[in-house]
C-alpha cells in the first residue's frame, strides 16, 4: 500500500525514533509498505517517519543511481541491487574526508542542495530477522545511509546547509509546510492537518 508521504514542518519529523522490537505490530506490512512508497516517488530511501512512525527504520535501494555514467564502473555495480532494511540503527563512526553531494529528499520536494559528509560509515543495525550486525559502507550507499539514519535522529538536510542557502530557500519550505505544492505521489502536510 503506498503510504502519504510526510511534508517538511511535521513535528514527526524532528522527533528522534524509538528502537523496536519483533513484536511491532504490523512490522512486515510497514516494511513492504515503505518500500512500495519509496519506489511510486522514485525515491532510493526512505524512513519511518517519512510515513508519520517515530521509530528507528528506514528501507534504502540504491539501484537507481547505478545508471550514472560519471561513476566508477565499480561503484555502478555495489549501487545496482543494493536493497536493505535498517532496524534499531546506531552509527558507530563516520570517517575520511568530507565530500559534497547534491541531495534531495521526498519530505522536502523541489529542494536540492550541496550536502558534506564523510565517505565511509559503520553502522549496527538489524535486518528484519533482528540479528544485529556491524557493517561498514562507503561511496554512495554510505551517503544514502547517513540521509536517511539523520531521519531517525530528527535531522534533515536543510540542517546541514550553509545559513545564507537556508535563507534563500526559506520561502520554498514554508510553501511546503502550508501544503503549497504540487508532486507525482501522495503527500501530507502538517498545515493541512491542523485544519488552516
Amino acid at each position: 500500500m503506498i503510504l502519504p508521504i510526510v511534508g517538511y514542518g511535521d513535528p514527526v519529523l524532528r522527533k528522534v525514533g524509538q528502537d523496536i522490537t519483533p513484536e511491532y505490530p504490523n512490522l512486515k506490512e510497514t516494511i513492504a509498505n515503505m518500500y512500495e512508497t519509496m519506489y511510486n516517488a522514485y525515491g532510493v530511501g526512505l524512513a519511518a517517519p517519512q510515513v508519520g512512525l517515530p521509530i528507528r527504520l528506514f528501507v534504502i535501494d540504491t539501484t537507481p543511481f547505478s545508471d550514472d555514467e560519471d561513476l566508477p564502473s565499480e561503484e555502478q555495480k555495489d549501487l545496482k541491487g543494493f536493497k536493505k532494511t535498517f532496524i534499531n540503527a546506531k552509527i558507530v563512526k563516520e570517517e575520511g574526508e568530507e565530500w559534497g553531494f547534491n541531495e534531495g529528499c521526498l519530505s522536502i520536494p523541489d529542494v536540492r542542495e550541496d550536502v558534506y559528509r564523510k565517505p565511509t560509515v559503520t553502522i549496527e543495525y538489524c535486518e528484519e530477522d533482528f540479528v544485529m550486525k556491524t557493517e561498514v559502507f562507503d561511496g554512495l550507499i554510505a551517503r544514502v545511509i547517513q540521509h536517511e539514519y539523520d531521519h531517525i535522529e530528527g535531522i534533515l538536510f536543510t540542517d546541514k546547509i550553509s545559513s545564507l542557502k537556508k535563507r534563500l530557500i526559506q520561502k520554498k519550505l514554508k510553501n511546503i509546510t502550508e501544503g503549497k505544492t504540487f508532486q507525482e505521489y501522495r503527500m501530507k502536510f502538517f498545515a493541512a492537518k491542523k485544519g488552516r
